[in-house]
């Protein structure tokens, strides 16, 4: 990774993520120094976002784990293909010359890890929302994280031909090890400010006008911050709104399109029924 931090400010700008050097400088040094990325933040601030992103300024593959609870190293490491493996034998019985090792290369199924590793060429393995894992699967991933490599016992120790750039989300159900974030570079990630947020809207949806952009986020930011939601709007359901509101051939922000569209922002009962009991759109609209 020949970049300098201006070069890759202006590669993330190619593909419309707009953030600032807090955000830069340790997605900088992570490529530089070859450690992970440990991005926390909300739903929707943008985690996920970054390694799609790296991917492009890379050109070069997207390596998806996706966490949930129960993962384990089968399946995020590698198994054997046990039906390949059944017909093989069943098929040797009949005929027996020609023996093959059933556990050869051939015969395994690559998961993300495992097929990170085996890349010929750098790639960006994304590790999605790790603090939906146990412990148990959290401390597995140190061999992995910090000397890029993984033992099959019938195949030995495996090194990676290339180490991958890693990037591990977490939306915070749980605190993570003091191991994991020992071995990774740390990045927090909040909602965008209003001005940020206009900024973004204007590249992703440049068809709306300057001032409904702007009523837009600021309505945004209040149900953020004036109202304990229980999910937040997140970048994209700012972005969904937009996107709505220009379909509609709106000119400007009014009570009633806020009401007509709240369901764009706010995707549970509860939260739309607060909404309302604090004014609905017409509160929202006199605050901003």
């Amino acid at each position: 990774m020949d970049f300098t931090l201006k070069e890759l400010e202006e590669k993330f700008k190619e593909e419309n993520y707009i953030c600032d050097r807090d955000i830069l400088v340790p997605v900088y040094l992570s490529l530089k120094l070859k450690k992970p990325l440990l991005i926390t933040g909300a739903p929707g601030v943008g985690k996920t976002e970054i390694a799609k992103v790296l991917s492009k300024v890379l050109n070069t593959e997207l390596i998806r784990l996706q966490c949930y609870e129960g993962l384990d190293e089968n399946k995020a490491l590698y198994e054997w293909n046990y039906q390949k493996q059944l017909l093989h034998i069943q098929s040797h019985r009949c005929h027996p010359e020609g023996e093959e090792d059933i556990f050869s290369r051939e015969y395994l199924l690559e998961r993300p890890l495992l097929k990170a590793i085996l890349k010929p060429h750098k790639v960006v393995l994304l590790i999605d929302e790790i603090d939906k894992t146990d412990a148990e699967f959290e401390a597995f991933l140190f061999e992995v994280l910090s000397d890029f490599q993984v033992s099959v016992p019938e195949l030995g120790t495996i090194k990676a031909k290339e180490i991958p750039v890693v990037i591990l989300t977490s939306n915070g159900e749980r605190d993570l090890s003091d191991g994991l974030k020992r071995r990774c570079i740390f990045l927090h990630i909040d909602f965008p400010s209003p001005e940020k947020e206009a900024e973004i809207v204007k590249r992703k949806v440049p068809g709306l006008g300057s001032e409904l952009t702007w009523q837009l986020v600021k309505n945004v930011a209040y149900l953020r911050t004036e109202l304990a939601l229980k999910k937040k709007p997140s970048i994209s359901e700012t972005l969904d709104w937009a996107e709505a509101l220009l379909t509609l051939n709106a000119e400007r922000m009014t009570e009633h399109l806020v009401e007509e569209t709240i369901n764009l922002l706010l995707k549970d009962k509860e939260d739309i029924d607060m909404f309302r009991e604090r004014g609905g759109a017409r509160e929202m609209m006199r605050k901003v």
